[in-house]
């Protein structure tokens, strides 16, 4: 399978120009260069910086000249330290993978569509030179599989127009069910050869999202650890989550969870990648901080097994804070994993 070069070992800068509250204290002070020269001492190769559209447009759809100047300050932190980028519109007008967001009408609006492509031309025309070190990223978590149709249609004309003034650039799109594996197979033929299929990993969700507070089912004081048998996995996800797996379903339950789970779970994108000779990427993965940093490095150290065997680019969530900040002393161990 081919690899994603210079986008192999990464982490997020969520919370930074994207789900915060857009102030200018916040892109000020929430990253600055000290930070990315930081992620660089870590080892890694590049940064996912997410972007709400609220940073480069008014509501009115107006551009705001000074979001577009924090875009390139990141991009030139990132030259500067010798990282690459990917640029993530983690939230347009009229669509969020969060329902809290309030946006909704994207995917029937074709004025909402048109906003889509003319803001994509905008980060087309001032940074599609740059790529030597940056990648596009359409769209973050497309949720619904009902919008399957619509969004190959969307993603196709989008690219279609960057293409005009960023012809060779690397763009990365996800499907539905928030970039899930199994949606790799219903997304449209690649583009061209610059195309990257990208996926989200955080299973299983009742091990990585423990304790969520935004998972209504989630009781906020269940704890788990990560080497238990299957039989409990399944347990604890029908009683947290109301849901079951057909991975985990297929494992003798009285066996220890492994690394053959994770190789189980890739099976499927690899196969796809494969067929349609396109590089794989994982934009996010990681595990909640209210589980015990021990089993946390568990889970990290299979998953990065498995990424660095069948060459998976990606990008850990998250830098720091936003549940599963990556900078704080207990995760050390992880930080020399990624």
């Amino acid at each position: 399978m081919k690899h994603f070069t210079g986008y192999m070992h990464g982490v997020n800068l969520g919370g930074w120009l994207s789900q915060c509250d857009h102030t200018k204290e916040r892109y000020e002070t929430f990253i600055t260069k000290k930070d990315i020269e930081i992620i660089k001492s870590w080892g890694l190769d590049h940064i996912r910086v997410p972007v709400d559209y609220d940073l480069v447009e008014e509501k009115d759809g107006t551009y705001k000249e000074d979001g577009f100047g924090y875009i390139q300050r990141a991009v030139d932190w990132a030259g500067e330290c010798g990282l690459n980028m990917v640029l993530d519109l983690h939230r347009t007008f009229g669509y969020s993978f969060d329902d809290a967001h309030n946006e909704s009408g994207f995917f029937d609006n074709e004025a909402y569509q048109e906003r889509f492509y003319k803001l994509w031309e905008q980060f087309a025309g001032r940074f599609g030179k740059y790529s030597d070190r940056l990648c596009f990223e359409l769209l973050n978590e497309v949720t619904s599989k009902d919008y399957c149709e619509r969004w190959n249609r969307i993603l196709t004309e989008c690219i279609r127009r960057v293409r005009v003034y960023a012809p060779d650039i690397k763009i990365l799109v996800g499907g539905y069910y928030n970039n899930s594996i199994m949606a790799l197979k219903d997304l449209c033929e690649p583009y061209d050869e610059n195309i990257i299929y990208n996926f989200h990993c955080y299973e299983p969700l009742i091990f990585t999202h423990q304790g969520a507070y935004w998972i209504n089912t989630m009781d906020p004081s269940f704890r788990m650890p990560f080497e238990v048998t299957y039989g409990e996995y399944l347990a604890n996800m029908k009683a947290q989550l109301n849901m079951s797996s057909d991975e985990i379903e297929s494992f003798d339950p009285a066996d220890k969870m492994g690394i053959d789970y994770f190789e189980l779970y890739f099976k499927e994108a690899i196969r796809v990648a494969e067929e349609r000779n396109v590089c794989l990427y994982c934009g996010e993965y990681g595990v909640i901080e209210l589980a015990d940093p021990a089993d946390a490095y568990k889970w990290y150290d299979l998953i990065t097994t498995c990424f660095d065997k069948y060459g998976i680019g990606r990008a850990a969530w998250t830098y720091k804070e936003m549940d599963f900040g990556l900078n704080v002393p207990e995760m050390e161990p992880v930080r020399r994993r990624l």
